[in-house]
């Protein structure tokens, strides 16, 4: 964005105002909020606000979780504020291609999506399993005739479309829903047989409660998780880039990764091992 001098003080001053407030450039392919001297100032994060351990609120009604410590840390060392923008993960791809957001960051999956998005390094390897309550359910093989959710737009959606869509086809039904707290209650409510999930969320899930839920040593695929910045736009992604390696030296990441222990977070995490 330019100031040209002959537009006045008072075209200069909506100028600054809307480099705050950001916009997108076309050619740079920039979502950044800029303050008048081009400087970026403020980084806007869109996630699943119902995808824990990555992101999620809080009892205090904050939102939290590993992918958006990792992004404050990331802002932290680059003098960035970070803006926490819950979106419908359905609704992604408009939200970061019209500039609400900057990236994509909040267990999103790469394998299968590169030629999508402008992707940093893989931060995270993760799995697809299944959880049931019913304990006769042993395998892929014994969910024949079942009743199964998965989130829309997912990577579990993904692979019973695509590789494992030999398996689905076993299915009594396969329902999709907008976040997986929703399937999960009707996965305890008995309306649904299993749900197809990524491994962090199936332990944290299952975690919060005592008993009655099992994951399925048998898994639906393997990925590996990354921030997603549109395509094109590898200035923005080169600086989180470098700060998550940075992080990943001094054992910034691995700190926090261990917070989400219980959760299977840190035997996932790759990024400079």
């Amino acid at each position: 964005m330019k100031k040209f001098k002959f537009l006045g003080l008072v075209m200069a001053c909506i100028l600054s105002v809307s480099m705050i407030a950001g916009c997108g450039n076309a050619a740079g392919g920039k979502t950044d909020a800029e303050s008048a001297s081009g400087e970026k100032t403020t980084f806007t994060v869109g996630f699943d606000a119902e995808f824990p351990p990555y992101g999620y609120m809080d009892d205090n009604g904050d939102y939290t979780g590993f992918d958006l410590e990792l992004a404050e840390e990331v802002c932290n060392r680059n003098g960035w504020t970070l803006v926490k923008q819950p979106i419908d993960w359905d609704a992604k791809d408009a939200e970061l291609n019209s500039g609400t957001i900057d990236c994509i960051w909040n267990g999103f999956t790469i394998n299968g999506r590169e030629d999508q998005y402008t992707f940093t390094e893989p931060y995270v390897d993760n799995s697809q399993v299944v959880i049931v309550t019913d304990e006769s359910i042993k395998g892929l093989a014994d969910l024949e005739g079942k009743n199964v959710g998965v989130q829309k737009d997912s990577s579990a959606l993904a692979a019973l479309e695509g590789d494992r869509a030999d398996v689905a086809a076993t299915f009594a039904d396969l329902t999709q829903y907008g976040d997986y707290n929703t399937a999960f209650m009707d996965l305890e409510q008995g309306v649904l047989d299993a749900v197809c999930i990524d491994i962090g969320v199936a332990n944290y899930l299952v975690g919060q409660k005592d008993s009655g839920f099992y994951i399925l040593d048998e898994q639906l695929s393997s990925e590996q998780y990354g921030v997603g910045f549109k395509l094109g736009n590898e200035e923005l992604r080169d600086t989180v880039q470098a700060t998550l390696n940075e992080m990943a030296e001094d054992g910034t990441l691995d700190a926090i990764a261990q917070k989400y222990a219980d959760y299977g977070i840190p035997e996932s995490v790759c990024l400079g091992k």
